[in-house]
């Protein structure tokens, strides 16, 4: 947040001209600073294409709660991808994009693959899982923090869950990037082809996995997958064809995209603070809270969007049947109102009634996951290695929605 000559903006301006569709590398770079000029002089932000930004945690949080802000998006997504294209039907089909009775039905049948007990078991394969990242880092010594574990993780769990062969996991990362990329507020051609090419290309792997499935394997509910092709015991309610297969692309995109940014965004804020480091190598059962600081100080995912249903007067503005909201996860998870000395990175902070993961009815359902995988790798990276340092500049993974590193070299003593 700096003017042309170098002097520091004035906050008033910076807020008054903030537009998600106009943003420059600086503020993709630390969005912080515009994100408290905005808090402090335009919390509730009108943008130049009619849509407002909140950056207040109180404003964030009564959306997220209010049934008369909408997570369809068909309005919004039909002029930025066009109809009845790849990106299209998958973020129309999704099951965050979506209210009930669609949300509802596919949320129940995910749930029971997140519940306490499926993660208690799930938790000794992850850190094996971890243990094995871990010894091929010690072997080499110099690593890619997102490569060699904070991406390896979540690709490696999403899947087992789904149970996709190990040999065919390949191109899973490079899927899940080009499809969220399409989220971002301002796209170029390039980002929109890749996009589609994706969800073609992972919707076409899916549909001859789920044939498999249904041909060669009980549906024992053994994984998700077959979980959800299984359908609803009780009420015999099943996905459609295209309900299944987008939903399976959501899980992998939403499991590998947050996890990746905790763990990587986690270990980079331990190194930019080494006393807090310190603190987690000298109690390792700050490891818990320490997610959560983590998850709030550099929120993987930065941005939700809602839409009006009917005109209705929020915090002092009257906003029409339409209306598109920015939900400012990252602004509101530093807001000097609720977090005290939010700018500070503290491991043992409580509470931490942090926004990362949302809230109300569409709260992440795999949010005890992604809990999980954080404080696994990055419990057991801190601990197994007694010197961690950064080598060379890491490269930021240029996004407003998603806020992580494309890489992030280290090397281990």
């Amino acid at each position: 947040m700096t003017a042309a000559a170098g002097r520091p903006a004035d906050p008033r301006s910076v807020a008054a001209a903030f537009d998600l569709g106009n943003l420059d590398a600086g503020f993709l770079d630390d969005p912080y600073p515009t994100y408290r000029a905005l808090r402090e002089h335009a919390p509730v932000h009108r943008m130049a294409d009619g849509s407002f930004f909140l950056s207040r945690y109180a404003d964030c949080l009564e959306v997220y709660r209010d049934r008369r802000f909408l997570s369809d998006k068909t309005r919004e997504f039909g002029p930025k991808y066009g109809i009845d294209t790849p990106l299209y039907r998958h973020h129309t089909t999704s099951l965050v994009f979506n209210d009930p009775p669609l949300h509802t039905r596919v949320r129940r049948l995910l749930m029971p693959a997140f519940t306490l007990r499926a993660l208690g078991a799930l938790q000794p394969k992850l850190e094996a899982l971890v243990d094995r990242l871990l010894d091929r880092i010690a072997e080499v010594r110099e690593f890619d923090l997102i490569a060699d574990l904070a991406a390896a993780v979540p690709v490696q769990v999403i899947g087992d869950l789904l149970a996709i062969p190990m040999d065919e996991r390949g191109p899973l990362r490079d899927w899940s990037l080009a499809i969220l990329g399409a989220l971002e507020p301002r796209l170029s051609d390039e980002q929109l082809v890749r996009g589609h090419r994706a969800v073609s290309e992972f919707t076409a792997y899916l549909d001859q996995l789920i044939a498999d499935r249904r041909r060669d394997l009980a549906l024992d509910g053994s994984d998700v997958l077959s979980t959800l092709i299984a359908g609803d015991a009780t009420t015999g309610e099943l996905l459609t064809p295209e309900e299944l297969t987008q939903n399976c692309i959501f899980l992998l995109n939403a499991g590998h995209e947050t996890t990746t940014n905790l763990i990587g965004n986690g270990v980079a804020a331990l190194l930019d603070h080494p006393d807090q480091l310190a603190r987690l190598r000298a109690d390792p059962d700050l490891i818990n809270g320490a997610v959560e600081e983590f998850l709030r100080y550099e929120s993987s995912n930065q941005l939700g969007n809602r839409r009006v249903a009917e005109r209705l007067e929020f915090a002092g503005h009257i906003l029409e049947a339409g209306t598109y909201v920015h939900i400012g996860i990252g602004a509101a998870n530093r807001d000097p109102t609720v977090f005290t000395d939010p700018e500070r990175l503290d491991i043992a902070r409580s509470p931490n009634k942090h926004l990362a993961f949302g809230s109300g009815s569409h709260a992440c359902a795999g949010m005890s996951l992604a809990r999980m995988e954080g404080r696994v790798a990055i419990g057991r990276l801190v601990q197994r290695f007694a010197r961690l340092e950064r080598v060379g500049d890491p490269i930021r993974g240029g996004r407003v929605r998603f806020r992580g590193f494309l890489s992030y070299p280290m090397r281990t003593g």
